[in-house]
C-alpha cells in the first residue's frame, strides 16, 4: 500500500547541502507494525515525515496504492495527511486550549464531517482508548499516558490507512509505555503502523517488522511478508477544508486563555472607535437640533418665488451665476451676467393656480410688489419724514395667528388690525441712538416703553406727496402738514421681544406691521396722478431719464403703482410635510412646460438647514479624520499582537498542518482571531461611546441649556463602527496570518 523508491532528502545548511536520506527504498503493507530503529540523526523522523507528507523528498518517489506522488500539489498532500495518515507524537502535540473531545474532532472538521457525526465518532474512539470519562477536560489536566491516548484517538478517528508514531513512549514510564504499545499493536491488525523508537526492546516485543537506519541509509530490514498485496490503484484522497466557524472556535478558545491581554488589546483598539463614535454622536445630536430648528422655528420661513431665481431683492439670497470655464493664461473671460439667470414668470395664470392651492397645506400667501411707503410723524409739533432706513418699517414674515409663538409682549399688546404697529426691541432693551433720534426722542434722556407706545405715523398718499410741474412730479416738502393730515394713520400699540429660540429673516428690530397693510397702501396710490402718468410713458416722470422695461417696472413698484405684478411671492406653512406638499403642487404646475416657463421656488428653511448641516458635516469629517488616525494605529498594533500570537501558536500551526490543514486554513485561524479582537474592540468601543453620551449631555446642558441631548447615538453608526473595527483589525492581522500559513509544519512541530 506504500512504497518508497530511492528517496533522497537534502537540507540546506549554510552554503552546503546536507543529505539526510540516501536512496531509501522500502515497501509497507497493511497489517504491519513496523519499528524504525537507529541512533539520533540517522534519518528516522525525516523518513516518518516524508511518509506522512509533512516533509518533501528531494528526489525519488513515494507511491501510495500504486499512485506516484511526484506531481502532488500542496492541497493533495494536505488531503493525504487528513484522510490516510494519523500521527502520534512523543510530545503528544495536543492543543491546550481545546478539550479532549475538540482535539479528537479537529481532524474531522478538516474533512467536512458534520457536527453530530463528528461527536459520535470521537466519543466512540475515545471509549476505545479508555478515555470516555475525560472528554471535557483540557489536556493540561491529563497524565502523560492519557495525553498519548488522546493523541492515538485523534490519529484513529478519521479511520486512516497509516498510523505514524514518532517515539510514542519517549515521555512515558515503562508501565504506561507497555499499555500504549499494546494499544498500538491492536490497532496494527487492520492498519499499517510505522513507529520510530530508540528502544530495541519495544521493537522486539511489539513490532512485526524492524528497520534499522544509519546515516540516512537502510542497513537492515527483516521484512517477513510473504505473498503479494492487492492494491486499489488511482489514489485520490478527499479534499480538506476548515470551515470559518471552526477557525473562530479555535481562535476564541485561544483568546479565552489570555483574557487579560485580549481585553487590554481590545480596549486600546477601541480608543479610535470611541473617538469617531463620539464625533458622530455629537454630529448626530446637532443634526437633530438642526432638524428640530427647521421644523419648529425655520418652518415659519416662507417658500419664496422671485421673478429672478438668482437674485432676490433686499439681499435675501444671492446665487452665483458665473459660467464654469477655464481661461487661458492671462485671459479675462467675458460673460453675460443675465445669461444664466432663470426668470420666474409670475403670471396671472400662476397666481390663479396659487389661489386654488388647498388651504390645508399653507397658512398664508403674501405678495410683495416693491412699494416703499413714505412715512411722516409729528415731532414736538413739527411734521417730519421718518428715516425708515434707521428705524425700519417691515412686514411680519410670521403669519398673524402665529405671532405669539415667536414674540413676547413686554408692553401694550399685539396688533388687532392692519393700522396698528408694534415696536420690536432687542432682548436686553438696548436701543440705537440713531433709532431714538429717528423716532423724535431725545437720546440724552432716558427712554421708556411708554415713550414709544402710542406713537402715530402717517403713510403719505401720492397725490398729496407729489406735485406735477411741467410734466414732472416733485415731492411736496413745503406742505408736509397737509400730507400728514391726509395720510393713512398708524399707531404703535405694543412693544415686543423676539423669543430666544426664534430665527429671524431680515431685520429683527424696529417697527413692524401686519401684511394686510401693504395692500391698503398700494390701493391708496395705484390710481394716483403720478402712477397714471408714469404708467403711460417710458421716461421717468421724476428725473426725466429714459427707462427700460425692468427700470420702469421697479419705479412703478417703488411708487406703489403696481398691484398685479409681484416681484416676490411668499408662501407660509406650518410643517415640513406641508412645505413638501407645496413644492409638489408647484412641480405639478411645471409639468409639460419649457424650462424658461417653469417656476423655481426657494425654501429658505431648507437652504439654511442644509447650510448648517453642511457645516456640521464638514466639522465632523475633520474631527473624524483626526480620530481615525488612532484607528490606523490600532490596526498596526493588532498586526503586532497577531504576530505575537503566531509565535505563541507555532506548534498549533504544525498540529493543524499534520492533521491535513491547508495553508488557507492556517490563515483562516489567525484571520478569525483578528476578526474576534476587532469585533470585540468595536463592541467595547460603541458601548463606551454610548455610556459617555450621558455625562457629555449633562455637562453640555449645564454649560448651555439649549444643548439638550447634544450627543445622540445612531444605532446604524454604531453597527458600522463595529464593522469598521472588524475590517481594520482584519487588515492589520492579514500579514501575520500569511506568515503563519507559510510556516514549515515540521519546524513548527519542533517548537517548544
Amino acid at each position: 500500500m506504500l512504497e518508497l523508491k530511492k528517496i533522497n532528502k537534502y537540507y540546506k545548511m549554510g552554503d552546503k547541502d546536507f543529505q539526510a536520506l540516501k536512496n531509501v527504498s522500502l515497501k509497507f503493507r497493511k497489517g504491519e507494525f513496523v519499528a524504525i530503529l537507529g541512533p539520533s540523526g540517522c534519518g528516522k523522523t525525516t523518513t516518518l515525515n516524508i511518509i506522512g507528507g509533512l516533509d518533501r523528498y528531494s528526489d525519488g518517489d513515494l507511491v501510495i496504492n500504486g499512485t506516484s506522488t511526484k506531481d502532488f500539489k500542496e492541497r493533495e498532500w494536505d488531503s493525504y495527511r487528513n484522510n490516510s495518515v494519523g500521527f502520534v507524537f512523543q510530545s503528544y502535540n495536543l492543543i491546550s486550549h481545546l478539550t479532549v473531545l475538540d482535539n479528537v474532532e479537529l481532524g474531522m472538521t478538516l474533512s467536512g464531517v458534520g457536527q453530530t457525526e463528528r461527536k459520535e465518532k470521537a466519543l466512540a474512539v475515545l471509549k476505545r482508548v479508555g478515555l470516555e470519562t475525560q472528554v471535557n477536560k483540557k489536556p493540561t489536566k491529563l497524565s502523560g499516558g492519557e495525553k498519548q491516548r488522546v493523541a492515538i484517538a485523534r490519529a484513529l478517528v478519521n479511520d486512516p490507512d497509516i498510523i505514524l508514531a514518532d517515539e510514542p513512549t519517549g515521555a512515558l514510564d515503562s508501565k504506561t509505555a507497555h499499555e500504549i504499545l499494546t494499544l498500538i499493536k491492536e490497532i496494527s491488525k487492520d492498519k499499517l503502523v510505522i513507529m520510530v523508537t530508540h528502544a530495541p526492546k519495544y521493537a522486539k516485543a511489539y513490532a512485526s517488522r524492524t528497520i534499522k537506519l544509519l546515516d540516512g541509509e537502510v542497513i537492515e530490514d527483516d521484512d517477513k511478508f510473504d505473498g503479494e498485496e492487492t492494491l486499489e490503484e488511482g489514489y485520490k484522497p478527499k479534499k480538506t477544508s476548515m470551515d470559518f466557524f471552526t477557525a473562530l472556535k479555535l481562535s476564541f478558545n485561544n483568546l479565552k486563555t489570555k483574557k487579560f491581554r485580549t481585553i487590554i488589546t481590545a480596549l486600546a483598539s477601541s480608543i479610535g472607535i470611541i473617538g469617531v463614535g463620539l464625533v458622530l454622536s455629537i454630529s448626530n445630536g446637532f443634526s437633530q437640533q438642526i432638524d428640530d430648528l427647521e421644523s419648529d422655528q425655520l418652518v415659519g420661513f416662507p417658500i419664496m418665488i422671485s421673478t429672478e431665481e438668482s437674485e432676490l431683492q433686499f439681499g435675501r439670497i444671492q446665487v452665483n451665476n458665473e459660467p464654469d470655464v477655464t481661461p487661458e493664461e492671462n485671459e479675462l473671460v467675458v460673460y453675460d451676467s443675465e445669461e444664466n439667470v432663470h426668470k420666474n414668470i409670475v403670471s396671472a395664470e400662476f397666481m390663479d393656480y396659487l389661489a386654488d392651492m388647498p388651504d390645508s397645506i399653507y397658512t398664508s400667501l403674501h405678495y410683495e410688489y416693491g412699494y416703499f411707503p413714505i412715512l411722516l410723524h409729528d415731532v414736538n409739533g413739527t411734521t417730519e419724514l421718518l428715516p425708515q432706513f434707521q428705524v425700519g418699517f417691515n412686514s411680519f414674515i410670521t403669519p398673524e395667528e402665529d405671532l405669539e409663538e415667536y414674540y413676547t409682549v413686554v408692553a401694550g399688546r399685539l396688533p388687532n388690525n392692519v393700522y396698528e404697529l408694534v415696536f420690536v426691541a432687542a432682548d436686553n432693551d438696548v436701543i440705537d441712538k440713531k433709532v431714538v433720534e429717528a423716532l423724535g426722542l431725545d437720546p440724552e434722556q432716558k427712554v421708556y416703553y411708554e415713550d414709544i407706545l402710542g406713537m402715530e405715523f402717517y403713510v403719505a398718499r401720492n397725490n398729496d406727496l407729489y406735485n406735477e410741474q411741467a410734466g414732472f412730479y416733485i415731492q411736496n416738502f413745503g406742505d408736509l402738514d397737509g400730507v400728514l393730515s391726509n395720510g393713512i394713520k398708524l399707531e404703535i400699540v405694543g412693544i415686543l421681544h423676539q423669543k430666544d429660540d426664534t430665527v429671524s429673516l431680515g431685520s429683527s428690530e424696529g417697527i413692524f406691521h401686519l401684511y394686510g397693510l401693504e395692500e391698503i397702501m398700494i390701493n391708496a396710490n395705484v390710481t394716483s396722478d403720478i402712477c397714471v402718468a408714469q404708467d403711460a410713458t417710458t421716461t421717468s416722470v421724476i428725473e426725466g431719464n429714459s427707462l427700460n422695461d425692468d427700470e420702469l417696472r421697479q419705479l412703478l413698484s417703488y411708487l406703489g403703482c403696481n398691484n398685479n405684478d409681484p416681484y416676490l411671492v411668499q408662501i407660509y406653512s406650518d410643517s415640513i410635510e406641508n412645505k413638501d406638499a407645496i413644492k409638489d403642487y408647484i412641480a405639478d404646475y411645471n409639468k409639460g412646460k419649457d424650462a424658461d416657463d417653469q417656476i423655481v421656488e426657494i425654501d429658505l428653511a431648507e437652504t439654511i438647514g442644509e447650510t448648517l448641516g453642511t457645516i456640521i458635516t464638514s466639522i465632523s469629517a475633520v474631527l473624524s479624520a483626526f480620530a481615525s488616525i488612532s484607528l490606523v494605529v490600532s490596526s498596526v498594533m493588532i498586526g503586532i499582537i497577531i504576530y505575537v500570537s503566531v509565535l505563541e501558536r507555532t506548534k498549533e500551526i504544525g498540529i493543524i498542518r499534520s492533521l491535513g490543514g491547508r495553508k488557507k486554513d492556517i490563515s483562516r485561524v489567525f484571520n478569525a482571531e483578528s476578526i474576534i479582537i476587532g469585533a470585540f474592540a468595536g463592541i467595547m468601543g460603541v458601548t463606551i461611546t454610548w455610556i459617555l453620551t450621558f455625562p457629555i449631555n449633562i455637562i453640555a446642558e449645564r454649560v448651555e441649556p439649549s444643548l439638550v441631548n447634544v450627543a445622540q447615538v445612531n444605532v446604524l453608526h454604531l453597527a458600522l463602527l463595529v464593522v469598521l473595527s472588524t475590517f481594520l483589525t482584519f487588515i492589520g492581522g492579514f500579514i501575520p496570518s500569511r506568515i503563519a500559513a507559510s510556516k514549515n509544519p515540521v519546524e513548527a512541530l519542533r517548537v517548544e
